[in-house]
């Protein structure tokens, strides 16, 4: 043990004697290990951000909505608008095998609302009361509607964020009323802020039952009667997306009398695709960062291979007149272990540290939209810390040997 910490001061001594090189070999090491977390945190951080952007809407949701089929049976060239009716959504709802669970939409954009304290237009919907286990609707004071005040048709209203400012100036909501169309509803709840700059469309939204709308604010489009606008549903599992998709055509072409397979039929908004497609996006541009981060890594390894080289060479010398003192083989290899050890370590770990420095400031400052604060990855450190050592102790002992493997009068006649 007290040879061992010897050759440890020994060889704090040498590094500290030779304070540019040891600065230089450090610079690489630390410029390597920063530049690659860097950069594989910046790709993660892209990748959190769109993840939770995604959640702002929900938990794997899809959306389906009308499109156009021929007006004339098997012609391709006519085309005609149809609607969802509310017997649609009950027969989907009712028959089919891949969804979770499914709301109906009915969505009116040209309805007032009107307080003790102020009026605004927003969008009115009425959904059914599972809809808040497929979208994100979260309640900051008061409830969502349930089944009761769907079935009993109660006039009943959850006021969206944004709609506050203009509808209930800096006073409590829920319990008070509000007119829509000038028919009387009470708000039970208020939707809490969703989105990080609040431009989410629930923001601007009132909640209602669906037999509430229905029964009040049909839709108005010509031959419309019993429509809703679109449908909300999540499949039994994300991987069931697609047959939850397939049958949700199928039933709404069997009752309308169309091919379901008509590409005009259906416009669809799968998020479980989209979150799918970006994930793929992420996982290149993980290779991509993750490629140029290497390389980095590499040059700062080559640099390290170079000084660590001709530092062992020009110390041939020393190494013979080492041996000549009595300085075993394994004595003089620990030794430059240990320097190249130090090095990589102290200097991995002073990238390390700056990186996380780094990061913190940036978790201070605003995040754009879609953008979440990039993260160390602990893989990618001890992958940049360990690849690095590896390189510069094997700089430093396959030197180190071969002059430790000559006679102590041929390594004192070295140039």
């Amino acid at each position: 043990m007290r040879m061992l910490l010897e050759i440890v001061r020994q060889s704090l001594a040498t590094l500290w004697a030779h304070k540019l090189r040891s600065f230089l070999t450090m610079f690489g090491i630390a410029w390597g290990v920063g530049s690659l977390l860097l950069l594989v945190g910046l790709g993660e951080g892209f990748r959190s951000g769109q993840a939770k952007e995604l959640a702002t809407l929900g938990q794997d949701i899809m959306f389906t909505f009308s499109g156009r089929i021929p007006g004339v049976q098997g012609s391709t060239q006519s085309g005609r608008l149809y609607h969802f009716t509310y017997q649609d959504y009950l027969a989907i709802r009712d028959d089919s095998k891949f969804i979770r669970i499914i709301s109906p939409v009915l969505n009116r954009e040209d309805i007032r609302a009107v307080s003790d304290y102020g009026s605004t237009n927003g969008q009115v919907f009425g959904v059914a009361p599972v809809y808040n286990q497929i979208r994100n609707v979260p309640i900051g004071t008061g409830r969502w509607f349930n089944d009761e005040d769907n079935s009993e048709r109660r006039r009943v209203a959850v006021v969206g964020w944004e709609l506050l400012k203009n509808v209930f100036p800096g006073r409590p909501a829920v319990g008070s009323s509000i007119l829509l169309n000038g028919v009387g509803f009470d708000v039970i709840g208020v939707v809490t802020k969703v989105g990080q700059d609040g431009n989410n469309g629930t923001n601007a939204r009132i909640f209602m039952p669906i037999e509430t709308m229905r029964n009040l604010f049909p839709l108005k489009a010509e031959n419309s009667e019993d429509a809703i606008s679109f449908i909300n549903y999540r499949p039994i599992t994300r991987d069931q997306h697609l047959r939850a998709k397939q049958e949700v055509h199928r039933i709404i072409g069997r009752r309308h009398g169309f091919d379901p397979k008509l590409e005009d039929a259906f416009e669809d908004w799968d998020t479980i695709e989209n979150s799918q497609r970006v994930g793929k996006i992420f996982d290149a541009m993980d290779w991509f960062l993750g490629v140029v981060g290497l390389v980095t890594l590499g040059l700062g390894a080559i640099g390290i291979i170079n000084i660590m080289l001709v530092s062992v060479t020009e110390r041939t010398k020393e190494i013979g007149l080492r041996k000549a003192l009595g300085a075993t083989y394994r004595n003089i290899l620990t030794q430059f272990f240990i320097e190249g050890a130090f090095l990589t370590a102290f200097s991995g770990g002073i990238g390390l540290a700056i990186s996380v420095a780094f990061v913190t400031l940036l978790a201070m400052l605003p995040s754009p939209e879609g953008f979440d604060t990039p993260r160390i990855v602990p893989a990618s450190a001890v992958a940049a810390i360990a690849s690095l050592a590896i390189a510069g102790i094997a700089a430093g002992l396959y030197p180190a040997r071969k002059a430790a493997l000559l006679p102590p009068v041929e390594a004192l006649r070295q140039e």
